[in-house]
C-alpha cells in the first residue's frame, strides 16, 4: 500500500492544533471586553484559560496508553468542534458568562490533548530526518492559524457589527457558528486522509497497570540520561526562550504606546503591517529555512548559530527604543530581523524535544517538554510588566539582552547526537 505523502496531513493537523489556542488566549479576550467585561475580570478569568497547556503533561500517558494517536486526534478535533458550537448556542443566553468559559475551559483541555495527540503522531509516522524536514512546515502552519485567529476573525467580528449594530454576542455567535462549522470539516477531511501508522491500543487496562503505565513512563523521562544531565535538561526547557518570554509581553505595547511614554505610537494599521505581516513573514521564513538547515546538517551543527538567532537580534529593540524611528519602513525591518532571528532559533528548541522524547513513551514525554516550556514562558510573561513600569522601555530592553546570557548557558550543557535528523545516507 502506497504511504501517504506528509504534505496531505501536516499543514492541516498543525493548523487545527494552533487555532484553538488562539482562539482561547486571544480572540476570546477580545470578545469578553466587547461584551463589557473589565480588564480584571478579562485577565482573571481568561488567564486560567492557558492552565490546560502548562499541566497537559498530567494526563498525557492515557494518551499513550490508551487507543492510538490518530484516535486521540480524530476524537478532539470533533469534540473542538462541538466546543465551538457551544460558545456560540450560549453566547445569546441569560447565562452566558458562565456558559462560554466552560466551553473555553473545555476548548482548552480538547486542543491541548490534541496536542499530545498531534504531536505523538507526527513522531511515530515520521522518521528523524522527515521531522526535522517538516519542523519548519508545521510550525509555519501552525502561525497561519495565529495569523488566521488574530488577522481575519477579529477584522470578521468587526464588520458583522457594522452589519448588526449594538448585538455584539450576536456577531461572536456567528463567528463562532463558522469555526464549528470549520472543524467539522477537519475532522472529516483526516478520518480518510490521516496515515494509520503501527500504533499500540491497548483497550483492556486495568487501573494498576495504567498506574503502574504512568510511573513507568515518569521514571523513564527521568532517567534518560544521568542525573547531573537532567538538571541541564529542564532548566534548557524552562530557560532557552527566557530572554523572549520577557520580550514578547512588551513588545505589543511599545510599538503601540504613544512616544511620551517611552513607545514607537504606532497606529493600529501600521502596528497590523510592521509586527502583523512583515513581522510575521520573518518568523514564518526562518521557521522554514531552520528545518531546512537542521535536515541537512542535522541538530548538533546548527545549535550555536540557532541560540545567536533567538537572542542577538533583540537588541534591535534598545535601537528602536532610543532611536524612536518614526520610518516604517525602518521599524519593518527591524521586526522582520528579530522574528526571523526567532523563528531559526525556535527550532532548535522543537528539535530537541524531539530528540529528548525518542523511545516508548514518546508521546507523553513530548508533551512534559512542551508543558515545560510553556511554564518557561508563562512566569517571565508575568513579570515582564512589572519590570518594565520599573524600569522604562530603554533599560527594560537592556536587561532582556543581559537576559540572553541564560540561554548561551543552559545550552552549553545539553548533549545531542550528531546525526539527530540528518538525512539517512
Amino acid at each position: 500500500m502506497k504511504k501517504k505523502s506528509p504534505w496531505a496531513w501536516i499543514p492541516t493537523l498543525y493548523f487545527a492544533e494552533g487555532l484553538p489556542n488562539v482562539v482561547v488566549m486571544t480572540v476570546a479576550v477580545v470578545m469578553y471586553m466587547q461584551l463589557g467585561m473589565t480588564d480584571t475580570e478579562i485577565a482573571l478569568y481568561t488567564g486560567w484559560l492557558g492552565l490546560p497547556w502548562v499541566i497537559k503533561p498530567l494526563w498525557s500517558p492515557f494518551v499513550d496508553l490508551f487507543k492510538t494517536k490518530r484516535w486521540w486526534v480524530i476524537a478532539m478535533q470533533l469534540l473542538l468542534g462541538s466546543s465551538f458550537a457551544g460558545v456560540a448556542f450560549t453566547l445569546n443566553t441569560d447565562f452566558w458568562f458562565q456558559g462560554t468559559m466552560f466551553f473555553f475551559f473545555l476548548m482548552a483541555f480538547s486542543s491541548a490533548t490534541h496536542d499530545i495527540a498531534a504531536d505523538g503522531f507526527y513522531m511515530l509516522e515520521l522518521d528523524s530526518h522527515n521531522q526535522s524536514w517538516f519542523v519548519g512546515i508545521r510550525n509555519t502552519c501552525y502561525r497561519i492559524a495565529v495569523i488566521f485567529g488574530q488577522g481575519l476573525l477579529v477584522p470578521a467580528a468587526g464588520l458583522l457589527q457594522k452589519a448588526f449594530p449594538d448585538r455584539n454576542a450576536y456577531t461572536w455567535s456567528l463567528i463562532f457558528f463558522g469555526l464549528a462549522g470549520l472543524f467539522i470539516a477537519i475532522w472529516l477531511y483526516h478520518r480518510f486522509v490521516m496515515p494509520r501508522p503501527v500504533d499500540r491500543d491497548n483497550e483492556n487496562l486495568t487501573a494498576r497497570q495504567v498506574v503502574h503505565g504512568l510511573k513507568e513512563m515518569l521514571c523513564s523521562f527521568f532517567t534518560k540520561v544521568p542525573f547531573k544531565q537532567i538538571i541541564f535538561v529542564l532548566l534548557f526547557l524552562l530557560l532557552y526562550r527566557f530572554p523572549e518570554a520577557m520580550l514578547t509581553k512588551m513588545a505589543s505595547t511599545f510599538l503601540l504606546r504613544p512616544q511620551e511614554e517611552g513607545g514607537l505610537g504606532l497606529s493600529p494599521e501600521a502596528y497590523g503591517l510592521a509586527y502583523g505581516t512583515v513581522g510575521l513573514v520573518g518568523l514564518l521564513l526562518g521557521g522554514i529555512v531552520g528545518g531546512m538547515l537542521a535536515s541537512r546538517d542535522g541538530l548538533k551543527r546548527w545549535l550555536w548559530p540557532f541560540v545567536c538567532a533567538i537572542t542577538l537580534p533583540d537588541i534591535v529593540y534598545v535601537y528602536m527604543s532610543y532611536a524612536l524611528p518614526s520610518n516604517l519602513l525602518v521599524v519593518s525591518t527591524c521586526l522582520f530581523v528579530e522574528q526571523f532571528g526567532y523563528g531559526l532559533g525556535f527550532t532548535a528548541l522543537t528539535l530537541y524535544m524531539l530528540f529528548y522524547s525518542q523511545g516508548e513513551f514518546k508521546t507523553s514525554h513530548y508533551a512534559i517538554c512542551t508543558g515545560l516550556t510553556y511554564l518557561g514562558l508563562m512566569l517571565p510573561g508575568m513579570l515582564s510588566g512589572w519590570l518594565k513600569d520599573m524600569v522604562g522601555y530603554r533599560q527594560f530592553f537592556i536587561i532582556v539582552m543581559f537576559l540572553c546570557i541564560i540561554t548561551f548557558l543552559v545550552t552549553a550543557f545539553i548533549k545531542i547526537d550528531p546525526e539527530f535528523g540528518k538525512k539517512s545516507q
